[in-house]
């Protein structure tokens, strides 16, 4: 079974192509390892309205995993988590607490994330950070928790993977 995934990615320099989009290809990287297929994507500026509105966008279109890169600082713009708790049901805490445990590791820097993932009907919200190494390693953390998260968001019964 293939997954549907939207990036979006929240710049407000790489929404007026003063900076160019160096996470997507790592987003990118870490899913082709996966049955993922990317059915949208975007960059938009750190405006709270537009993420909500991507965001419900993304869920209406059925995507399984809604991935944002971007915003989750402590910048005055970055709202990011903001937009994602007006639209999640349910938050899911482990796993962005897992990424910045993960991240400890390399910079403890890590602890300023805000990211959080949640629940919108049958998709997965993540929030990852905007660098592209950090984006990648975060991701690269928690994929495989997500895939059986979202195995059994749709449904479907697999035998669960422990490491």
């Amino acid at each position: 079974m293939n997954y549907n995934v939207c990036i979006i990615t929240i710049s407000d320099k790489g929404s007026i192509g003063e900076r160019v989009d160096l996470s997507k290809p790592e987003i990118e990287k870490v899913l082709n390892n996966y049955s993922f297929d990317v059915i949208y994507y975007n960059i938009i500026p750190d405006e709270l309205d537009l993420i909500v509105n991507e965001l419900n966008k993304c869920v209406k279109m059925k995507a399984n995993l809604i991935l944002t890169t971007g915003g989750t600082g402590f910048g005055k713009r970055d709202v990011t988590p903001e937009a994602t708790k007006e639209v999640i049901e349910k938050e899911a805490p482990g796993i962005t607490e897992y990424m910045r445990l993960k991240s400890c590791e390399f910079t403890n820097r890590a602890i300023l994330s805000r990211a959080i993932c949640g629940i919108k009907d049958d998709s997965v919200i993540l929030n990852l950070p905007g660098s592209p190494k950090a984006c990648k390693e975060n991701l690269e953390f928690v994929i495989e928790p997500l895939l059986h998260g979202i195995d059994t968001l749709i449904g479907i019964s697999r035998e669960c993977a422990r490491k």
